[in-house]
C-alpha cells in the first residue's frame, strides 16, 4: 500500500464517524506534505479538523516516513467542486463561470445533472422604447460548469 493509499483509506475511515463531512482535496507534496479539504452540509467545525487530523496523524508512522499534515475546510471563496456543496448551498448567490458567459444568480435548484439559477436582468421592452426587468432563470449542467463560487454578502 502507498502512503497516499494509507492516507485515504485513514481520512476515509475517520469520515464514517462524520457522515455530516466530507472530503473535497487531498494533496500529497513530493515532500509528503499532506493538505487535505474538508466540507460539511452544516459547515466544518474546529473540532472537525482536529479530529480527522489526529486519526490520520495517530495512526501513520514517521519513523517509517515524515510527513506535515494540514487539515482545513475549504474556504467561502473556494470553488464548489462536488454535487453535495450545491446542494447545501441552495438559496444562496454563486458566481458561474460556463464555457460561454459568466453568471450571477441565486441557486434555485441542484441535484444530481444540473443546476437551476434565477436572476433579475434588465431588457429592452418588447414593445416600445426603454428597459424592463424580466425574472430569468436558467438550467446548467455540471459538465458545462467550469467554476461556480458562493459569494458573501455583508
Amino acid at each position: 500500500m502507498t502512503f497516499k493509499e494509507k492516507v485515504n483509506e485513514l481520512i476515509t475511515e475517520a469520515l464514517l464517524e462524520k457522515p455530516s463531512i466530507f472530503l473535497i482535496d487531498l494533496a500529497i507534496s513530493d515532500s509528503f506534505k499532506i493538505s487535505v479539504g474538508l466540507d460539511g452540509d452544516n459547515g466544518v467545525a474546529l473540532q472537525d479538523c482536529i479530529d480527522i487530523s489526529r486519526a490520520i496523524e495517530n495512526n501513520l508512522d514517521r519513523e517509517e516516513q515524515d510527513f506535515s499534515l494540514e487539515v482545513a475546510s475549504v474556504g467561502v471563496g473556494s470553488p464548489l467542486k462536488m454535487t453535495r456543496q450545491y446542494v447545501k448551498n441552495v438559496g444562496r448567490t454563486l458566481i458561474v463561470t460556463t464555457k460561454t458567459e459568466k453568471i450571477e444568480a441565486e441557486l434555485v435548484e441542484a441535484n444530481d445533472v444540473f443546476i437551476i439559477l434565477s436572476w433579475k436582468a434588465r431588457e429592452p421592452k418588447k414593445v416600445g422604447k426603454g428597459k424592463e426587468t424580466v425574472q430569468k432563470e436558467q438550467q446548467i449542467p455540471y459538465t458545462e460548469i467550469k467554476e461556480a463560487i458562493v459569494t458573501v454578502t455583508f
